[in-house]
């Protein structure tokens, strides 16, 4: 399928399902990658899905896309742009939306996978607009609470699933980051699965087929 000029860059793989509105799942890449990263997975993914795998909008040097900035100070250490972050998060909201009307999709059935950078930005969509997607794959990333909108535990979140995974060895996201999750998403009613793998930063070929069973009844 021919991608359509949208707000964000994408690559697409369209649904089996010929008749209705078929469920989608959008992929978010980590900082300094881009669309064809996750898109990998495409050919692996239930069928029933369309898959769309999108560019972060700020490019970088010499190549490679982010969400927001992450600044390397000597002094100071690792620091992020939660304000572009933020703006990250409304970009996507508003792209959803787009592709959502443009392939004619299940707006009832919209599910994020990210990694990286992308799983903290599918956290803030999904945490912040719980009415919007209804499953989450959050693979080596963890939940930014300074990126969330304002008052989003008073909002629904019953009706959400989530499946966080990270490598018990990763030196770029620490674990234990990742590990606060299971117990904000229990405070806030999401049925989620945690699970950690003997990798770094990236996703295990076992990593790769738990999520894949997990999305089986999800569609």
């Amino acid at each position: 399928m021919t991608t359509a000029p949208l707000s964000l860059e994408h690559l697409i793989r369209p649904s089996s399902i010929t008749t209705g509105k078929p469920p989608v799942l959008f992929m978010f890449h980590g900082y300094g990658s881009n669309e064809e990263d996750l898109f990998s997975f495409a050919p692996e993914i239930q069928e029933e899905f369309c898959v769309i795998s999108v560019r972060a909008p700020y490019p970088m040097e010499p190549f490679g896309n982010a969400w927001y900035a992450i600044n390397f100070d000597a002094q100071n250490g690792k620091w992020s742009d939660d304000e572009q972050a933020k703006s990250s998060r409304e970009k996507i909201v508003a792209f959803i939306d787009e592709a959502c009307k443009t392939y004619v999709l299940d707006t009832q059935k919209i599910t994020l996978l990210g990694f990286s950078q992308g799983t903290i930005l599918s956290y803030a969509v999904a945490l912040s607009y719980p009415e919007k997607i209804k499953n989450v794959v959050a693979l080596s990333g963890y939940i930014n609470e300074g990126i969330l909108v304002d008052g989003y535990r008073d909002k629904s979140h019953k009706e959400l699933k989530i499946y966080a995974s990270h490598g018990q060895v990763d030196q770029v996201i620490p674990p234990e980051w990742a590990q606060r999750a299971p117990d904000l998403l229990a405070n806030l009613g999401i049925e989620h699965v945690y699970e950690e793998f003997p990798v770094g930063h990236g996703v295990a070929p076992q990593n790769f087929y738990s999520f894949k069973k997990w999305l089986d009844d999800k569609i």
